[in-house]
């Protein structure tokens, strides 16, 4: 795999798994262990681990990862607005293996339609004609990566991706993904959500506007409506307990923030704590 010399990387050994593996989707989440014979995890030995459930081999969701058009816009917004921290960011992305890794599928597809790949939105990453910037951003218990796919004439975190953004994005359609950011119990949700809007407003960030619980027709309407519309808290089990702001990130891109309060905080405890001592 070729790489830039401009590409910044936190640390070599994350360069090295990436190079020889080109799993790039994995890559914060990755981590090599010498085998030991005795090893156990979770009460179970790694024979039985492995022959067992695949539920079982696993330990969570690693990160969720979001295309972005405008790289360093959206890191702007992850991290100096919703405070998350860099991990590390790799890139300048091309070559057989990762385009095989990411695009097989895709490739594919434009094979059995009789098509050049790119009138389907492919990206030419194996022969280096757009290349894949990838940046890793820490929240308390998740990852979020950012994913730029660009012209290899386009520079490394620019507003111009390979492929137009997708407008009208509705949760409606299928295939259709958010990210959802846990809100701590005692912050003043309408509050936050102001404060939310004000800061990306200060930054040019115009797409980052929540939804209202009231019926509005208009921009205008929408900013006219009393705070206490912001939020939808849910009364009737078994969501009970449950707050939610639906709000649209800097890209375009589908958030929503939320509190489990009450009987439905404890009701994910309680799936937590069963998936638990089901796994091991």
């Amino acid at each position: 795999m070729r790489k830039s010399q401009k590409t910044s990387v936190a640390a070599p050994d994350r360069r090295d798994m990436l190079r020889t593996a080109g799993a790039v989707l994995a890559a914060a989440g990755a981590a090599v262990a010498a085998p030991v014979a005795a090893e156990t995890t979770g009460g179970l030995s790694t024979a039985a681990r492995n022959s067992g459930p695949l539920g079982a081999r696993l330990q969570g969701v690693q990160h969720f990862g979001l295309t972005v058009q405008n790289m360093e816009r959206a890191y702007e917004f992850y991290t100096e607005v919703l405070g998350g921290a860099e991990v590390f960011r790799h890139g300048d992305f091309q070559g057989d293996t990762v385009h095989n890794t990411l695009l097989a599928d895709q490739d594919i597809q434009a094979h059995e339609l009789g098509v050049n790949p790119a009138t389907i939105g492919v990206p030419d990453l194996r022969g280096g004609a757009q290349r894949l910037d990838v940046r890793f951003i820490q929240f308390d218990n998740v990852v979020i990566e950012l994913l730029q796919y660009r012209d290899a004439d386009q520079p490394m975190g620019g507003p111009r991706a390979f492929a137009e953004p997708v407008e009208h994005m509705s949760p409606a359609f299928p295939r259709m993904m958010h990210i959802c950011f846990y809100v701590r119990d005692d912050v003043d949700f309408n509050k936050f959500i102001t404060d939310l809007e004000a800061e990306s407003a200060r930054r040019g960030m115009t797409q980052v506007r929540a939804n209202r619980t009231i019926r509005v027709n208009t921009e205008a309407e929408r900013k006219a409506a009393p705070k206490s519309a912001n939020t939808n808290k849910v009364t009737v089990a078994p969501s009970d307990g449950w707050e939610l702001i639906y709000c649209k990130g800097p890209e375009g891109e589908q958030l929503e923030f939320v509190k489990a309060l009450g009987p439905v905080k404890q009701r994910f405890a309680n799936a937590l704590a069963a998936r638990q001592r089901a796994t091991r």
